[in-house]
């Protein structure tokens, strides 16, 4: 998986900002973000492959460098002004075993800068929203501008987020225009930023929703797969967050699209388990008996959920199952 700028300037053990000199191809450092070494330091010409474009252009360029390897990486340029807050992102970038605390810190740090003018920084930020858990997006509500984000609704490079934020933000008018768009996705089998929607859309109107989410989708035979996968990606993000909607609808709404989709029953397993639900036990040792998911790495996922399961009947059916 590619990482985020951000995630690549923590992975880095230098990161700098360095200006173009004049001849030689060679960098100068006018800023440490974080690593060694000190202002005035030269990047020489053989040590990095910045684009001429670039050089030619005279402004600062973050450079990152691993101690793997001399070579120095160029992250594009940035003003000057930025190196405080580049510094602030590099010390403070969540890895996987961030809390909730660290992430929501995470978020109020990245959004003031989401449209900055700046591409590398309005990049990074977009990157770190893109990637925090949706308990620290929803944190930001008090910080967010919902006519602000309604504007850049329609970017395809940007628009998960920002759906994301204005479902959070945003009130009936913006509820109405999701539903429109939703509509319109659901006539045209339109998977486009469709689990970003949908997320808003519950976010907004609450657990009422996730029946027309049902009737309209899991109900539906016709629905694709990149659809189906979709909704269910919006489900376990409210799911997770156990706020808008509550989890135990989400789960009800997992065991209809168990019934009704049994080949990819094993779709909404790993959520359960994490969830500490194990009443689905039953109807999953009944699917691999009767060989109605017959997916190799579907049947293996329901079986890492029985495995995980307190319960006598799941742990039964894993040894027989293994014979």
């Amino acid at each position: 998986m590619k990482l985020a700028p951000a995630q690549q300037m923590m992975a880095a053990d230098r990161a700098v900002l360095a200006v173009p000199e004049m001849d030689g191809g060679r960098l100068r450092v006018i800023a440490v973000i974080k690593g060694g070494g000190a202002a005035g330091e030269i990047i020489p010409a053989e040590t990095h492959r910045v684009d001429a474009a670039t050089m030619h252009s005279a402004r600062p360029v973050l450079m990152l460098q691993s101690t793997l390897s001399p070579m120095w990486l160029s992250m594009g340029s940035v003003g000057s002004e930025y190196g405080d807050w580049l510094s602030k992102v590099a010390a403070a970038t969540p890895d996987s075993n961030a809390t909730d605390a660290q992430w929501q810190q995470h978020a109020a740090l990245a959004l003031p800068y989401l449209d900055s003018s700046e591409p590398l920084v309005a990049g990074m930020a977009y990157g770190e929203l893109a990637r925090a858990p949706y308990p620290a997006l929803r944190s930001l509500r008090p910080k967010l501008d919902a006519d602000r984000l309604a504007r850049h609704t329609d970017d395809p490079s940007r628009q998960q987020v920002y759906t994301l934020l204005l479902g959070i933000a945003g009130g009936a008018r913006d509820a109405e225009d999701l539903e429109q768009r939703l509509d319109a996705a659901w006539l045209q089998h339109n998977d486009a930023n469709l689990a970003a929607m949908l997320a808003a859309d519950l976010e907004l109107r609450g657990p009422s929703r996730v029946s027309w989410i049902e009737k309209r989708y899991f109900a539906d035979s016709s629905r694709t797969l990149p659809e189906l996968e979709n909704v269910l990606l919006a489900l376990s993000v409210q799911g997770a967050a156990d706020a808008a909607v509550p989890r135990q609808r989400v789960i009800q709404a997992y065991r209809f699209f168990i019934r009704q989709h049994k080949p990819m029953a094993a779709l909404v397993a790993s959520d359960l388990a994490q969830w500490g639900y194990w009443d689905a036990v039953p109807e999953y040792v009944k699917l691999l008996h009767s060989n109605a998911v017959r997916d190799p790495g579907s049947r293996y996922a329901i079986l890492v959920y029985l495995k995980q399961s307190p319960r006598a009947d799941a742990q039964a059916a894993v040894s027989s199952l293994s014979h």
